[in-house]
């Protein structure tokens, strides 16, 4: 019996290929939508799994209180280890100190390489449960033998066996290679950390660390990562550390109120967005807008797939009632129509693991991901499975259970009619369609103008013509004036300085500054940038008021540029000239700069201020000659570099570059909604397609009608358009007030934001009704020119 179900129902799909086209098509892209939505939601949601220890492993975090609000974030002082040894020791099986993930050169040998890496505590790859391929998770025990991923023992020895090779960090320090790991995958937060090396020889290298920052609480730099024994409770434990840093730092932090708490890693990566002390969430509120995009568009294609079957349904009361006549049961012709519906849902869905394979790599491409289809997992297999019958079974039911109920004597007879309310469900599923597709519309306009608002955003020096290249060595800063002056000397640059963070970035932020009308409750907190005299020529900044630095005033050694956003932050009428205590110095103002984007483009600008020392800088910042082309002028200044460091890599960033990088995510996620949303319109328009031919074709003698009595072309056409119409502009009324109340939820995340000018709703309303006349206009037209003879002969 089921062969024979599958035997009619392949004969009427391929009787109606239009149809059939159109259904199992509309169907199959929106089925691909979802699963490439629902691969990108499993891989956000699996973040970090990779680590054995997952649920156990947090890192800890604070909150400091300043200028009244509460601000969080990853970096602790160095002496917290040994209080957390001390006061909470058995309440954690690890205690993982370690540095910040920054670019590091590593040699051996000839061959030298740049990679991102920590010092880190010896427990580090047994709590991170690092799979390794060569030696052991013990390799940091000692003070002389570094851990290497995949990736750069290959860049370093080749194939050849790197165990026991020496390895040069930094080209300043020595270290065994005590182990090698599997790179870790990007699905993991740590995903950047390509080396290992010894915390026991980081926290005794340098005298500043030893003398100062081992028992300085106010130095936060480092990062610590936990595991809590297991038979204690992460919440509880987080709970219990909260005031040992307040307990322990003194009254030098008493104003700032530091909490500490444990962020657990399941939560690193989607929920890491705090305001004023919350956690307010983060990239998890992507996880639902694509999710909820997911859901739209394969609504879409369902939405399609209904509408299509039920009206093509009462076309085939003649064939139900001839069926039940010769003796068919209504359970028979149930099971027929079932069938029918279920085909096409499972071919559709066949399709679309086609169409997925195809664009997966595109996919990745954009989202930045590394996903492949889920082949070997049951969750995958019975979810997908599961939900292609059931979009069959639901759009099945109808014809299946009111057609079936027809009576054979009036079918037959030709007094069957479906009635006058037999439309109003399509029309209402019309209407959902385009209200969906017109909020996707919105939105992604929406997204678009947001990053190009803050791309467009003045950022207060001269990006073109900006490089920056970071310093792992002190090499270029012992020879700064002989490398500042051959490059003059060259023509490839116009100027060229040294500072403790790049133009595109604060590294380094600092409070206890005191100035005239500060009041005493204050705990301030400004971003500070040590720079060389020639810093602003570098980068273009641009003065409000007072002067620049200069290398021929001694005085300038005690001397502040401050941007505009300080001088409002200090409450100063007159900045130029104002004494500020900072450093245990008196220092002097002496210019005022427009405010300089430096962090999120999104974000209000940081006060901050600049100041002259003669070391501990990291970044060297060059500024192109307009005269000279950049590759002439990269070739000129790699060849100088080499000359003074010749044992580091010549690695530089474009200014331009790094900021443009700034807006990657928001870029990411605008072309994942647009692409979406065209694929929600591409289905929505199928779909109107086949309602337009099932129209026409509906009132095929009414049309000849018309024609006979002198009804021209632009009339038919007009008959036929104006319902579709109608039903575009309520989905417009409906998704106008939805669009924007979503998306201003979307703009308050951000503090710098564009406004949702009427533009928007109007150009789409416009777009949406042109596309539906586009769509409908081919049938429209066809029906219209059709001979009225064709349709009325039978009469």
């Amino acid at each position: 019996m089921l062969n024979t179900y599958l035997k009619i129902a392949l004969r009427y799909l391929r009787k109606n290929k239009t149809h059939a086209f159109i259904n199992i098509g509309g169907l199959s892209v929106g089925m691909a939508v979802a699963m490439l939505i629902g691969l990108w939601i499993w891989n956000e949601l699996s973040f970090n799994r990779y680590h054995q220890n997952y649920s156990r492993i947090a890192q800890v975090m604070q909150q400091k209180t300043l200028d009244g609000k509460v601000s969080t974030g990853g970096v602790i002082p160095m002496p917290l280890n040994a209080a957390m040894h001390e006061s909470y020791g058995s309440d954690f099986k690890y205690i993982v100190m370690s540095t910040l993930t920054w670019d590091h050169i590593l040699s051996a040998g000839d061959n030298k390489v740049t990679y991102a890496g920590n010092y880190i505590s010896a427990d580090a790859p047994e709590m991170f449960s690092l799979r390794m391929l060569k030696g052991t998770r013990n390799a940091l025990k000692g003070p002389s033998s570094m851990l290497l991923s995949q990736s750069v023992a290959k860049a370093l020895f080749g194939d050849a066996d790197p165990m026991g090779k020496v390895v040069k960090l930094d080209n300043k320090v020595t270290f065994l290679v005590g182990g090698v790991y599997e790179d870790l995958p990007r699905s993991s937060t740590l995903h950047n950390v390509a080396f290992m090396a010894p915390w026991d020889y980081f926290r005794t290298s340098e005298d500043w660390i030893v003398n100062r920052a081992a028992a300085d609480w106010n130095d936060d730099f480092l990062q610590m990562y936990v595991q809590v024994a297991d038979h204690a409770d992460l919440a509880k434990i987080s709970s219990k550390i909260k005031n040992l840093k307040a307990e322990r730092a003194g009254a030098a932090n008493a104003l700032a109120k530091p909490e500490l708490f444990l962020q657990p890693m399941s939560k690193w990566h989607l929920y890491m967005e705090f305001k004023d002390g919350v956690n307010v969430g983060g990239a998890i509120q992507y996880v639902w807008l694509f999710g909820i995009i997911g859901v739209a568009v394969l609504l879409l294609a369902c939405i399609n797939f209904m509408n299509l079957q039920t009206a093509r349904s009462e076309k085939r009361a003649k064939e139900v009632g001839i069926r039940k006549a010769i003796g068919s049961f209504r359970a028979q012709l149930i099971y027929q129509f079932y069938c029918e519906s279920m085909l096409t849902a499972v071919l559709a869905f066949v399709l679309a693991l086609l169409l997925v394979a195809l664009v997966l790599p595109f996919f990745n491409n954009i989202a930045d991901k590394d996903m492949h289809i889920l082949w070997t997992s049951p969750f995958f297999w019975g979810s997908s499975i599961g939900f292609a019958l059931l979009t069959g079974l639901l759009a099945g039911s109808y014809p299946a259970l009111y057609l079936s109920s027809f009576q054979p004597v009036k079918v037959l007879k030709g007094t069957f009619r479906a009635g006058r309310l037999a439309a109003i469900p399509r029309k209402v599923l019309v209407v959902v369609q385009f209200a969906v597709s017109v909020v996707l519309i919105i939105g992604t306009i929406i997204v678009f103008k947001q990053i190009r608002f803050a791309q467009n955003r003045p950022v207060g020096y001269s990006r073109e013509g900006l490089i920056t290249i970071e310093t792992s060595t002190d090499d270029l800063h012992n020879h700064f004036e002989a490398i500042r002056a051959d490059l003059l000397r060259s023509g490839a640059i116009t100027a060229l300085s040294e500072s403790s963070s790049p133009a595109t970035g604060v590294n380094n932020y600092r409070g206890g500054l005191e100035w005239k009308g500060k009041d005493p409750a204050m705990t301030d907190n400004f971003a500070n940038i040590r720079v060389t005299s020639e810093y602003g020529k570098t980068v273009g900044w641009q003065f409000a008021a007072g002067r620049d630095f200069s290398r021929e005033l001694l005085t300038d050694s005690t001397s502040l540029i401050v941007n505009e956003a300080a001088v409002k932050y200090m409450g100063l009428n007159d900045p130029v000239g104002e004494i500020v205590r900072f450093r245990n110095r008196d220092y002097h103002i002496i210019g005022v700069v427009k405010d300089m984007v430096m962090q999120s483009p999104y974000e209000p600008v940081k006060q901050t201020i600049f100041y002259l020392t003669p070391y501990d800088f990291g970044y060297v910042n060059f500024r192109i000659s307009p005269n000279v082309s950049a590759h002439t002028a990269l070739d000129k200044i790699a060849a100088v570099c080499k000359t003074y460091a010749p044992a580091a890599p010549f690695t530089y960033k474009f200014a331009d570059e790094q900021y443009a990088r700034k807006f990657n995510a928001e870029e990411r996620i605008g072309k994942l909604a647009g692409c979406f949303t065209i694929l929600a319109i591409f289905i929505s328009c199928l779909g109107l397609f086949g309602m337009a031919a099932f129209m026409a074709e509906q009132r095929f003698k009414e049309i000849g009608v018309r024609k006979v009595m002198g009804a021209s072309v632009f009339n038919l056409w007009s008959l036929l358009s104006k319902d579709f119409v109608v039903l575009v502009i309520i989905a417009f009324c409906i998704a106008v007030p939805v669009a924007y109340y979503g998306m201003s939820v979307w703009l308050q995340h951000y503090q710098y934001r564009a406004v949702m000018s009427w533009w928007i709703f109007a150009v789409t309303g416009l777009g949406a009704i042109a596309i539906t006349l586009l769509t409908v206009s081919y049938q429209g037209i066809k029906a219209a020119l059709m001979n009225p003879v064709k349709s009325l002969r039978l009469e």
